[in-house]
């Protein structure tokens, strides 16, 4: 199994999935449909949060009580979790200013702005993924053991399936096409890039589920399976050629619910422990970050089961081997770049992606303006 979801608390653990993954999509479609939910999810939200975030911090160094036991000070207090908020919150109003064509999203050169943000966001991962494999490594030669306590306080378990994910990742960078096939939908709900067919969202659901597990485990059951399923969800039922916008939406929304709520998934009954950590009977995620030496993490008796680690690796790198692969057969059999050209027309995918966008926006567009 991939995690421990079983017992007397699974009742609760699966109503904490379900919870996260329909209050994804229901926040999403509310930022997504209209301009004034955008605008109050993904810019007046942040800048109240920042406010708060501000306080907090200014009255834990004033030595406030209040503020040093704040569940957001004491556990979500490092520069990682700040960086990811507002890189994906700057992310969705970079798609916010291509959809409504807000000053610079009216220029054709920052319509490639959803591959470089997703691109950097990948390259972020892989980089930690590389990190978590020679720490790994590092630590077996110390100890005899691949345990470490990564800056988050979570103790992970490195070893060749970090460095095989992170060349998925690399491989899964490769496999966004048609960097400038970004449009405007006809009713201004989405920002639509029809050449991100199943092949991505596949390779990339896969991968960034797998650097999850790997990297972030104690929140994997939400961050990872339920935070990449509400997008995929959405792209596949009803917003076909809108899922970056969706993953980006759902993304920040999530890092803004965990950094004020990050009791929920590391030490209530709705936390879940993958199956890497065995033998850890009652202990949650919040009492693993207070041990400090891998003598004192082994003595607690948990034992490493790295099986689906290795499992997720191989293919995740096998499903990315494989949409780069198509991708390369159809630009050869075109003639056609890739990155600067869609190469995915006429397949179902894009042709119903295509088929809601304004066409003006796509006149434009492919007329380099």
């Amino acid at each position: 199994m991939l995690f421990q979801v079983y017992g007397s608390g699974a009742a609760f653990q699966i109503l904490g999935w379900i919870l996260v993954f329909c209050g994804l999509i229901l926040t999403n479609e509310i930022g997504r449909r209209t301009k004034v939910g955008g605008i109050c999810i993904f810019m007046v939200l942040p800048i109240c949060l920042t406010v708060y975030f501000l306080v907090v911090a200014i009255s834990a160094a004033a030595g406030a009580a209040w503020a040093l036991n704040n569940p957001t000070y004491v556990h979500m207090n490092s520069w990682f979790h700040y960086a990811k908020l507002y890189a994906a919150d700057i992310g969705c109003v970079g798609f916010m200013m291509i959809k409504y064509k807000w000053g610079i999203g009216k220029k054709h050169w920052f319509r490639a702005w959803p591959f470089v943000i997703v691109g950097i966001n990948i390259l972020i991962a892989v980089c930690s993924d590389f990190e978590s494999a020679i720490r790994g490594s590092l630590a077996f030669a110390e100890t005899g053991t691949r345990w470490w306590k990564s800056s988050e306080g979570v103790w992970l378990y490195g070893g060749w399936w970090n460095w095989a994910n992170g060349i998925a990742g690399l491989i899964n960078i490769l496999c966004m096409t048609g960097w400038w096939g970004v449009y405007s939908s006809k009713d201004k709900t989405d920002m639509v890039w029809p050449d991100m067919t199943f092949w991505f969202i596949l390779a990339y659901d896969v991968w960034n589920f797998e650097y999850t597990y790997l990297n972030l485990p104690t929140h994997a059951w939400y961050c990872g399976l339920a935070l990449l399923l509400a997008p995929t969800f959405a792209a596949t039922f009803w917003n076909k050629g809108g899922w970056i916008q969706n993953r980006a939406n759902t993304l920040a929304i999530w890092c803004m619910f965990a950094q004020v709520f990050p009791m929920f998934q590391d030490y209530s009954r709705f936390s879940v422990l993958p199956s890497l950590y065995q033998n850890a009977g009652t202990m949650t995620a919040l009492d693993m970050t207070h041990i400090n030496s891998v003598k004192d993490f082994v003595n607690t008796g948990i034992t490493a089961d790295p099986r689906m680690q290795g499992f997720i690796a191989v293919l995740s790198v096998a499903i990315n081997v494989i949409a780069i692969s198509v991708i390369i057969k159809r630009a050869k059999a075109q003639g056609k770049n890739p990155y600067k050209n869609e190469i995915f027309v006429g397949t179902k995918d894009f042709e119903e992606a295509m088929a809601r966008t304004d066409q003006a926006d796509v006149t434009q567009a492919r007329a380099g303006n």
